[in-house]
């Protein structure tokens, strides 16, 4: 039994033939099977399709409508189940979830995503900002960036770079505080806290050799990595901050480092997409972009 469509196809391909011979010739079947699609579709539409003679056939004025109206329909489902090249642009706009932190979303990423959507205008970009972990199924994510580790199997991940963090400090808390001759030492100073989100709790800060600093008392605490940064400029306290974000705030003396010999080594960034059967070209095209983006080496201090 030959479904609708295949029925629907068979017809076309005998309308714009001379003979069902030569229909059946184009698809590679029989002539009967060419006879009995036909034979099908005029019972099912109780109309005759085709005026038949031994040497030829003509479609009638019923079938010609007919056959204008299946090759549309039959135009729009190839279309649907066309698989794009690479070079080629998705028809539909189609939206790509992303998940990324903020602050480094801010400097690396939206510059690439925004010449992206300029390129191909077929993608819809949708940044969803935060630096708490995404759930990829509940929130529909399709590709996301981050920072540390990355030991998940349901995932296909790409370290793409190193990020350094350093303490610092306004030379101004250095003249009012002093510097610290220790992570212990800190106790005892201002600090701010990067709060998160999820739990409410202040991160610890990562030291060399696996250990940590908890700030006990912080003068400021935020879940703003970009708040904390101004917290530390205005002299507040010091802070663990990741190195792109000061980069040039400690080239132009705004603030400096200290306790540099406790630095935990680089985390790795990632830029990972859910396992989830084929990759469609338009995630494999955003996934290249933030790949790309991320390999600027200015994340890790040198």
């Amino acid at each position: 039994m030959l479904n609708q469509t295949d029925l629907i196809r068979i017809f076309c391909a005998a309308a714009e033939s001379s003979s069902f011979r030569e229909a059946a010739a184009r698809l590679g079947i029989s002539p009967q099977a060419v006879t009995r699609a036909v034979q099908q579709l005029e019972r099912h539409f109780g109309e005759v399709l085709f005026h038949r003679s031994t040497r030829q056939i003509r479609v009638t004025e019923f079938g010609g409508q007919l056959a204008a109206r299946a090759r549309d329909s039959l135009l729009q489902l190839d279309a649907l189940f066309q698989r794009a090249s690479d070079s080629a642009e998705p028809e539909l706009p189609t939206r790509v979830r992303i998940t990324a932190p903020r602050s480094l979303a801010r400097m690396h990423l939206l510059p690439a995503l925004a010449n992206l959507a300029l390129a191909h205008p077929s993608i819809i970009v949708d940044l969803r900002l935060g630096d708490a972990i995404a759930d990829v199924v509940d929130e529909q994510i399709d590709i996301g960036v981050r920072l540390g580790f990355m030991r998940d199997n349901r995932f296909v991940a790409r370290a793409v770079t190193k990020m350094s963090f350093v303490i610092a400090g306004s030379p101004a808390l250095v003249a009012r505080a002093g510097i610290p001759a220790s992570p212990d030492a800190l106790a005892a100073l201002p600090t701010t806290g990067f709060v998160d989100s999820s739990s409410g709790r202040v991160w610890p800060w990562y030291l060399a050799d696996d250990k940590q600093f908890m700030p006990a008392s912080p003068a400021f605490m935020t879940n703003d990595p970009e708040a904390e940064r101004d917290a530390v400029l205005a002299g507040v306290g010091y802070g663990q901050l990741p190195y792109y974000l000061v980069a040039a705030d400690l080239a132009s003396g705004r603030l400096v480092t200290v306790l540099d010999e406790f630095a935990p080594p680089a985390w790795d960034v990632f830029v990972y997409r859910p396992q989830r059967g084929p990759v469609p070209p338009r995630i494999r095209r955003v996934f290249d972009a933030i790949v790309e983006a991320f390999s600027d080496p200015a994340l890790a201090r040198a």
